[in-house]
């Protein structure tokens, strides 16, 4: 197998372990997908029927932007997952690798008016960062591509009305960093929401700090450090978490 498809699929597998790790599954339901490079834009998606705990590298199915499997595979893919991804993969280069869940705390915040609140330091990544798209029911049209794509626009996160949560990312690792950390800030605003009446930061605090988050590239001001590798040795260190306690992943 070509190397660049075999390491990603290890990393979409290890993606999937570590939403079944982290409890962020709903039984054999949502999704996630990575698209292989080249011109024919196939990408690899879970085996619908198995549980996120149940992935390898090997049986993931790869399917092309029609939703037809480019090589044999015992398991049928999952249409809802199909419809959102590949519209997604189709219209975005950096959308290399788009993730969906249905988590409690995700669907709770997908369906409040206010969407996610700048609440929490960890919230500020996404500030000004989330997309909308209005419930349309389960996603099975295909009309509905167009919408998602035209909603989604440029943002890396996507909040599903009434269904739950999406983010993208350049590689695998990003699109569950953003993930894991965007469940975590939907817990904090609950609770947050729940325990009081909110403080929020200013709007330039926001701004500052999501900056700080996602260009730490930037040009610094005198007296201002930066972090630039903290995503990759977070997931570095995920993946060396999964060796030990489901190594099967890459098999």
């Amino acid at each position: 197998m070509n190397p660049i498809e075999q390491r990603l699929r290890e990393e979409l597998a290890a993606c999937y372990r570590l939403i079944a790790h982290f409890r962020m599954t709903d039984l054999i339901f949502t999704h996630i997908s990575v698209r292989i490079p080249g011109p024919e834009h196939h990408f690899l998606i879970n085996p619908y029927g198995l549980m996120f705990d149940e992935i390898t590298a090997s049986n993931l199915v790869k399917i092309d932007l029609d939703g037809h499997a480019v090589e044999p595979s015992p398991y049928p893919v999952n249409p809802a997952g199909f419809v959102i991804h590949s519209a997604i993969h189709g219209a975005r280069e950096n959308a290399q690798c788009v993730l969906h869940t249905h988590t409690k705390s995700g669907c709770a915040v997908a369906a409040l008016k206010c969407g996610l609140l700048p609440v929490n330091q960890i919230s500020l990544e996404f500030y000004g960062r989330v997309a909308y798209h209005d419930y349309e029911g389960v996603a099975l049209d295909l009309s509905e591509q167009e919408r998602l794509v035209a909603d989604i626009g440029d943002k890396p996160v996507l909040m599903l009305r009434n269904h739950g949560l999406l983010t993208v990312g350049e590689t695998v690792g990003q699109a569950f960093m953003r993930m894991y950390y965007l469940e975590k800030a939907c817990d904090i605003q609950l609770a947050a929401m729940a325990a009081g009446e909110l403080v929020l930061p200013p709007a330039d605090v926001c701004a500052h700090t999501e900056r700080q988050f996602n260009d730490p590239g930037r040009p610094l001001e005198e007296g201002e450090l930066n972090d630039p590798d903290a995503m990759q040795l977070a997931w570095a260190a995920l993946l060396r978490l999964l060796d030990r306690v489901a190594p099967g992943y890459r098999d």
